[in-house]
């Protein structure tokens, strides 16, 4: 293990994330309110990080250095992220704290807050603005800011990307992350635009619009984006939490001029008819509640779009609705949106492939001497890619399951219990019962809040990079 190497992009990192405090600290100053927690939470950054940042070290970057320095990082990300939380006094533990910030940084949303409102907005824009920075992500915010370290830094943007294949734009990195950062920008800045033309405040509307690029959820008002009752600003939200739900190199070929090559994804065309078969299904669920069908679509669309995106933001309480509705709401949960976007989830990637799976399994049963392949987008796909989806697919419920099971020493509703776990895991936010879209995780003992935080980290960064960081193997130095 290259071990200098892996400091020295760490120490480069904190001092990225020092300078990215930098907007909350003007926000704060803006409104009259104290800069303290974000100058000392920057000053401790660059104290520790401009020396790491300093340390020689080898040219040389593997597959086992970039996945340990991806863990590393983003659970540092974490800790140091919370600072201007805990420096601000409105939280009530440095657990609490870790939980908001790590629910943030992996564009989770779920939230110990019961009065948000409250907050100063410094405190508020910096927790919607972790979303819009583990969105996309940060290690590909330094990879376009720091291209001069020589580095192959593929590996670090395989380590921290969503989605079972990973593949380059461009043939440099930097050039990669630059395109990806310079869509993501213009999509949050269009959106916040037609948020405040329908007439959402500056200040909202960059909250939301932070939310929504990171598909994470977090609002500044208590009843998230229902408090608004505006509904051109919930079909805009709802158009754009889809659009970074798609994979970004779509966004790529679109500008190359290449629409025909969009249209050929099967993952992209799965993914829009899984979210309008819900949509439909939501919607005729709900018609005995609200009795509009312009009321069913609303609520049915934007609660269909939210979960499958893994966003979480909510003008509705699905817990009110029929448990058909809620089980599909689950499901969504679990697909989540498509690989190489901002979303959480399995990845409708790795779902399609399963069922393709399944099928190439049931047709070799019933024609025993059959040789078939699974394609997607008219590509073979290897069988190791295949094995990795199942080998992530088992760890993935299996991490769940024994996260839900330290949950439930709290003695909560086994709905409760087990949509916090799976909800965590998949970055979404809201799950059942007490932690519906009305609700939160205040209530939750500090273990629970810790064990939950763990796997927001491991389901945004899939699994393997902290598993490689907290392998044994992985600390030693050859």
């Amino acid at each position: 293990m290259n071990f200098k190497l892996v400091f020295n992009i760490t120490g480069r990192v904190l001092m990225i994330l020092a300078a990215t405090m930098l907007p909350s600290l003007a926000v704060a100053l803006y409104y009259g309110e104290s800069g303290a927690p974000f100058l000392y939470a920057m000053l401790i950054l660059l104290a520790i990080g401009f020396p790491l940042s300093r340390l020689p070290y080898e040219k040389k970057m593997f597959a086992r250095e970039g996945f340990f320095t991806v863990g590393l990082i983003w659970l540092l990300m974490g800790l140091f992220g919370s600072l201007p939380f805990y420096f601000s006094g409105c939280f009530h533990s440095i657990v609490d704290c870790l939980f908001e910030c790590y629910s943030g940084f992996t564009t989770t949303g779920a939230t110990i807050l019961t009065d948000i409102e409250a907050l100063p907005r410094g405190i508020l824009f910096w927790r919607a603005f972790t979303h819009f920075l583990g969105g996309m992500g940060v290690l590909v915010l330094t990879t376009a800011l720091l291209p001069f370290m020589g580095l192959r830094a593929h590996f670090l943007i395989q380590a921290e990307s969503p989605g079972p294949v990973f593949s380059k734009l461009l043939p440099r990195q930097a050039q990669t992350s630059k395109i990806l950062y310079g869509i993501y920008v213009a999509l949050t800045a269009m959106e916040t635009l037609l948020l405040r033309l329908v007439g959402l405040p500056w200040y909202d509307s960059l909250i939301h619009a932070f939310s929504s690029a990171g598909t994470g959820g977090f609002s500044n008002r208590n009843a998230s984006l229902g408090a608004y009752d505006n509904p051109a600003a919930e079909m805009i939200v709802a158009v754009f939490v889809l659009l970074f739900s798609v994979n970004f190199a779509m966004y790529f070929l679109l500008l190359c001029g290449r629409a025909k090559d969009i249209l050929k994804s099967d993952e992209l065309r799965f993914f829009f008819a899984l979210t309008a078969i819900a949509t439909v299904l939501v919607s005729i669920n709900i018609f005995p509640i609200y009795q509009s069908v312009w009321q069913c679509f609303r609520y049915g669309f934007f609660q269909v779009t939210s979960i499958i995106s893994t966003t979480g933001l909510a003008t509705a309480d699905y817990m009110t609705w029929p448990v058909f509705s809620q089980v599909i709401m689950m499901l969504l949960l679990l697909c989540g949106a498509c690989a190489g976007s901002t979303g959480g989830g399995i990845k409708c990637a790795r779902v399609l492939l399963s069922l393709k799976g399944i099928v190439r399994d049931i047709r070799q049963i019933v024609h025993p001497r059959s040789v078939s392949v699974i394609k997607l987008d008219n590509k073979v796909v290897p069988e190791n890619t295949l094995n990795s989806i199942a080998l992530f697919t088992v760890s993935y419920f299996l991490i769940s399951f024994m996260a839900a099971l330290v949950v439930s020493l709290d003695n909560f509703s086994f709905a409760t219990s087990l949509s916090a776990a799976l909800t965590c895991m998949s970055n979404v936010g809201p799950g059942l019962d007490v932690i519906g879209p009305s609700g939160n995780f205040a209530a939750f003992s500090n273990l629970s809040k810790t064990v939950l935080s763990a796997c927001m980290v491991i389901g945004r960064l899939e699994i393997f990079p902290i598993l490689v960081l907290l392998s044994r193997r992985a600390w030693r130095r050859t």
